[in-house]
């Protein structure tokens, strides 16, 4: 966050002056929307696979003014889509300096600011809030209350000497303390049917209600949400009235293409050692399968985050490899996703009576994979010399403690490997771990073609006739 510029006026005279007049939340988003859209510019920055489909849908509903939900299976990006509406606020926005809710000076609604702002006058001090700070999340649990939320009596200010009964003896909750802002709530349907009512009248009526107060607060906030569409439609956790209040309910999805997963795990992933566009097509790929297999729970999902935590997982044994066998730099290979189904299978849920089985399903898929990437990238190209040489005796083993080098040693010079390197994106004067890679993905190709064979034991193993 920068620092607030000094050129901003500081009081409630000079804000009036400057013509900073009140804004409301959704003409706030709808006109920066509006001008970004006119501009070209990327008003949904890291947001990958959703621009012909959700992104519109969302911004249909934005520039209506509507309030949102957003349904979708777990590791859909939906999280982190809410957050991104933080940029289509003003990057600084006036409110009054020590007010408890941010608010507009030349606007108060609660009755300590109606007070000050009539004994200030023009004199009333401005503080600058920025976008960051007027987006407020939270993860509902079902131990939330409505004094979260809502709020609820304060003891300490009633024990000062207040009356029970006075409005300023209210601690406010999280939704009024975003006035001017965003309230993203996750998992909406995890809520109590009692908390989801006390949302009713900030949805319709834009105020709140504290324990029979007499106190209307016209709050001014975006709220959005998420849910799981198991939970929305057949549990049947969202209240029927609170559901009649979204606006828009818009429905997310996973990657819809190969190079649109490719891209996600490239933003999101924290690789400890290099991973090569073939073996992040064949996680790709490897998820894809996933979540079309019928032996997973495909109510339950397969996160993007499954994706990420895999391409990680095989950096980090390209790692630990490249430490085993002194080379540098790391660089994955395709032996590396043996660690994958081992260390991921609790990610993700099976279907009953597949007790047992998780490995051998997991294992089977990733070949699929492996052979679904090869096939594309390999297209057209004849692999019969690299076949030939391994039939002829020139046997190739590979494991945690072969490094690149000795790999490519076991082959004769072949016009075809410069082939295969160049097929997976790699020049012939870059390190032996990245021609080795291809190499490798080759001979699995043919091995799974059942051209090759290959026999493994625990560190080591050798493709041969």
């Amino acid at each position: 966050m920068n620092a607030v510029p000094d050129a901003l006026p500081r009081t409630a005279g000079a804000l009036r002056a400057a013509g900073y007049e009140p804004r409301p939340i959704a003409r706030e988003i709808h006109d920066n929307l509006l001008t970004a859209l006119k501009n070209g510019e990327d008003a949904w920055p890291g947001i990958v696979g959703f621009s012909r489909t959700v992104l519109p849908q969302l911004e249909r509903a934005l520039l209506a003014g509507h309030d949102v939900v957003l349904l979708g299976e777990r590791g859909q990006g939906k999280t982190r889509l809410l957050r991104t509406l933080a940029g289509l606020l003003d990057e600084w926005t006036p409110v009054i300096e020590g007010s408890e809710l941010g608010e507009h000076p030349l606007q108060p609604i609660t009755p300590a600011s109606i007070r000050r702002a009539a004994e200030l006058g023009d004199d009333l001090p401005v503080a600058w809030r920025h976008r960051s700070e007027r987006y407020t999340e939270k993860l509902a649990t079902p131990d939330t209350s409505v004094g979260d939320l809502i709020g609820d009596v304060d003891p300490v200010k009633v024990a000062e000497g207040r009356s029970l009964g006075d409005p300023e003896t209210i601690h406010f909750g999280l939704v009024p303390r975003a006035h001017r802002g965003i309230v993203a709530i996750n998992e909406l349907p995890d809520l109590a049917e009692r908390i989801q009512v006390a949302l009713l009248n900030v949805m319709e009526e834009r105020d709140i209600q504290v324990r029979g107060y007499t106190l209307r607060l016209p709050l001014d906030v975006l709220l959005v949400a998420t849910a799981n569409p198991e939970d929305y439609t057949n549990r049947g956790r969202i209240i029927t009235p609170l559901k009649d209040r979204f606006g828009a309910e818009i429905r997310t999805h996973y990657p819809l293409d190969v190079e649109a997963e490719v891209a996600v795990v490239k933003q999101e992933a924290n690789l400890v050692a290099e991973v090569g566009e073939p073996l992040l097509e064949v996680l790709a790929r490897f998820v894809r399968n996933l979540r079309e297999s019928t032996v997973i729970d495909q109510r339950s999902g397969v996160s993007a985050r499954f994706a990420v935590a895999a391409a990680e997982t095989v950096a980090a044994a390209a790692l630990r490899r490249a430490a085993l066998t002194g080379e540098e730099p790391a660089v994955a290979r395709p032996v590396d996703l043996d660690a994958v189904p081992s260390v991921l299978r609790g990610k993700i849920e099976f279907e009953p009576g597949e007790e047992g089985r998780e490995i051998e399903h997991l294992v089977h898929l990733m070949r699929r994979a492996v052979a679904e990437t090869a096939r594309a990238r390999f297209a057209g190209l004849d692999l019969r010399p690299l076949a030939d040489a391994v039939e002829e005796g020139h046997l190739v083993a590979t494991g945690e403690r072969v490094p690149a080098t000795d790999v490519l040693a076991a082959l004769p010079e072949l016009p075809v490997l410069h082939e295969v390197a160049e097929r997976a994106g790699v020049a012939p004067d870059e390190p032996a771990g990245r021609i080795a890679a291809a190499v490798e993905l080759a001979l699995e190709s043919l091995f799974l073609a059942r051209r090759l064979a290959k026999d493994s034991d625990d560190a080591t193993t050798v493709y041969g006739r």
